[in-house]
């Protein structure tokens, strides 16, 4: 019982977060939930429930979507997603924590700096890439697409938008392909129904909260989520 309550507060904020800012389900959600859970289980009840509620918010934001650019990271994605399942299967996930975590920090220090960068195709397919290959391997595609849309200046309700319609691309390839090759725990899914009270409650707060979020707000919560992820992964590397 007392594990659930924590995953229901874990899930709540995450999912607030989410809605209102368009990023922090899977990169405040994976790192507590594995504080909680085993690895692959903390990693699958957070694909769970980020499906769930990127294809609960897609239907009352999805026309705010860039198509040609959702299209551009889904194809990325695909041999990122590949990738990434080897390493979730087979390699040491402390040495990948470790070398995204360093890569996510510098990255933020140079845009905390004002680092800037013109989007183009090649970015948008290796964006793409990247984020498939962390899904896979530790759930967590947001840190690239954060960088490299904070990076072109993207605004903020089309990058909400077109981040949902890639999740739920992305999340629905890495459950189906983590289940075909590493199997699943009913432990996952129970806790995932659990949650889902928790997750609503959350979405309704946080698209309540997206109205009254102005442009500089949004840029320093996305820099802390970075500082967050990038010095979350290189502690729980050691």
């Amino acid at each position: 019982m007392q594990e659930w309550i924590i995953l229901v507060l874990i899930v709540f904020a995450a999912s607030l977060l989410q809605t209102s800012t368009g990023y922090g389900f899977s990169i405040i959600g994976t790192p507590f939930l594995l504080l909680i859970y085993p690895g692959h289980t903390a990693i699958q009840i957070n694909i769970i429930l980020s499906l769930c509620l990127s294809a609960f918010m897609i239907f009352k934001i999805g026309r705010e979507v860039d198509k040609p650019l959702f299209i551009r990271l889904m194809k990325g994605s695909i041999p990122g997603l590949v990738i990434g399942l080897f390493i979730y299967l087979y390699l040491d996930i402390r040495v990948l924590k470790m070398i995204v975590g360093g890569l996510i920090l510098l990255l933020t220090i140079g845009l905390i700096f004002k680092l800037t960068m013109l989007q183009s195709r090649n970015r948008d397919f290796i964006t793409g890439g990247i984020s498939g290959l962390l899904t896979t391997s530790i759930g967590v595609p947001g840190p690239p697409l954060l960088l490299y849309f904070s990076g072109i200046g993207k605004d903020k309700a089309v990058l909400r938008s077109t981040t949902l319609a890639y999740y739920l691309f992305v999340y629905s390839a890495s459950l189906v392909m983590q289940i075909s090759f590493g199997g699943t725990d009913k432990e996952a899914w129970i806790s995932s129904l659990v949650a889902v009270p928790s997750l609503i409650a959350g979405i309704l707060l946080g698209q309540l909260l997206f109205r009254w979020i102005s442009p500089n707000i949004f840029r320093v919560i996305t820099y802390v989520i970075l500082l967050f992820t990038g010095g979350y992964l290189l502690l729980s590397a050691f």
